[in-house]
């Protein structure tokens, strides 16, 4: 082949792929607009079972790093399981405009997330909601954000793969999902402490071992 052909051969195909990265970012800020975060106080109600993991918050150094890993724009939807006081969400509305919803059992911590909303001004972007990780309906993330434990992310795995839609991304901290392999493993420091992120994107086809 003429180089004059290959030139040409590669700005098509450049351009092909330029077209498919601009149609995914469409469909995510279709998405976005058509999703609308409940501007009011969370619904609380008594817990009715202890959580599956301990509340450890998440550095804010890690926080930005987990919502680099993953590309997060303010075109996406964020869902963070285990919310904790909504640092993550927060963070992500206040920096890049993202809307989100934090998920937690634990009613006090859903109220102090709320809390942090209302001080941060960022009630018009995110919400939380007093649920159980395995029956929540997270169909419409295009994001997901972890820091529970190795046996919980197993036993979500499942749920994960079959309610997010190809594409989503989703971001561990420090726990892995056994033997999906992560697409990427990022290290931060922080402190005196190595974290280790876990970054994922749901494929088009599941493959057998995971299903």
């Amino acid at each position: 082949m003429h180089l004059q052909q290959i030139l040409l051969s590669i700005v098509a195909l450049s351009s092909v792929i330029g077209l498919g990265g601009a149609a995914h970012t469409q469909q995510l800020k279709v998405a976005a607009e058509q999703f609308q975060v409940q501007n009011a106080a969370p619904v609380i109600q008594p817990q009715e079972k202890l959580s599956d993991v301990p509340y450890v918050p998440t550095p804010s150094k890690v926080v930005e790093e987990m919502l680099n890993v993953a590309g997060v724009t303010g075109n996406d939807i964020l869902y963070d399981l285990g919310s904790g006081d909504g640092r993550i969400v927060i963070t992500a509305a206040q920096k890049l405009g993202t809307q989100g919803v934090g998920i937690d059992i634990n009613p006090k911590l859903i109220q102090e997330a709320f809390n942090n909303a209302q001080k941060a001004g960022v009630t018009d972007r995110v919400q939380f909601l007093q649920q159980d990780l395995f029956t929540a309906d997270l169909s419409k993330a295009t994001v997901v954000t972890l820091y529970l434990l190795r046996s919980v992310n197993l036993k979500l795995r499942p749920k994960l793969l079959k309610e997010l839609k190809p594409g989503t991304r989703i971001v561990s901290h420090s726990f892995d999902m056994g033997d999906w392999k992560p697409d990427r493993v990022v290290i931060v420091e922080n402190r005196e402490r190595k974290h280790v992120l876990y970054y994922w994107v749901v494929p088009e086809t599941i493959p057998d071992h995971l299903r």
